[in-house]
């Protein structure tokens, strides 16, 4: 019993040694981009992404083409989870990734040698500038101007048309903001530096995690929608209590 609990402990500290953590992907955020292994990345996609978008990526019935897509397309829709599709819906939901961050890289690298794409952004162009008033003001004037009509004013994201929606953009890490402003997955457009310059998209990420760490000394933010939804919120309760006594005072009249 002694020698079995001894190996199982030991089993257990070897495999919490060497399996990823969150920390380990901030870390990769936050420093130097991981290297990716082409050689390695290939067997990846040939193993797990080949059944729909075909052995050379070329596409097929199920999965479009990836040639030219970059290393931005794959490093966001691998890291958020979205791929590989979970099953057929209108549109990827994100989820748990199924790759580690080294995997990701590796499957980046060996789209991104295909042909040429966005590639994944210097970690420097993508830390939010908290403190930067200036750069959040143009951040937030950017977002309204080309965002807002999907993803609302703040980011709470909105349903679209044919069973699509446009996400929530809380939590979502300013790598992946970047890598969506550029390459325009599911419904929403691409915005190339020639659209947004780079420093602007790091104005827009820096807004969205301002917003994002902001107090909400009111309590419940209903989505953060703004005086209109909250205003609404407020009647209905009213005329509920209205239309509650009314009930009630005929009932007892009665």
């Amino acid at each position: 019993m002694v020698l079995l609990l001894l190996a199982l402990f030991g089993t257990g500290m070897a495999y919490a040694a060497a399996a990823p953590t969150e920390g380990d992907g901030e870390a990769a955020e936050a420093g130097e981009l991981l290297t990716g292994d082409e050689d390695n990345g290939r067997e990846l996609f040939l193993a797990n992404c080949s059944t729909c978008h075909g052995v050379n990526a070329a596409g097929g019935e199920d999965g479009p083409s990836l040639i030219g897509v970059g290393a931005a397309s794959v490093d966001f829709q691998v890291g958020t989870g979205r791929m590989p599709l979970q099953n057929t819906a209108p549109q990827a939901p994100e989820k748990d990734p199924s790759f580690t961050e080294q995997e990701t890289a590796d499957l980046a690298a060996w789209v991104a040698s295909l042909a040429p794409g966005p590639a994944i952004p210097d970690p420097g162009s993508v830390q939010p500038l908290i403190e930067d008033d200036e750069a959040i003001s143009e951040g937030g004037e950017i977002f309204r101007v080309n965002c807002a009509m999907c993803h609302s004013s703040v980011g709470a994201g909105g349903a679209l048309t044919r069973g699509k929606y446009a996400p929530a953009l809380a939590g979502s890490s300013p790598k992946h903001i970047y890598e969506a402003m550029v390459t325009g997955p599911q419904s929403m457009p691409v915005f190339n530096d020639a659209n947004i310059t780079v420093e602007e998209k790091q104005s827009v990420i820096s807004y969205l995690k301002y917003i994002e760490e902001q107090p909400k000394p009111g309590g419940l933010s209903l989505g953060s929608l703004g005086p209109v939804s909250e205003g609404l919120f407020a009647w209905l309760g009213l005329l509920g209590l209205v239309i509650a006594t009314t009930i009630w005072l005929g009932a007892k009249s009665s």
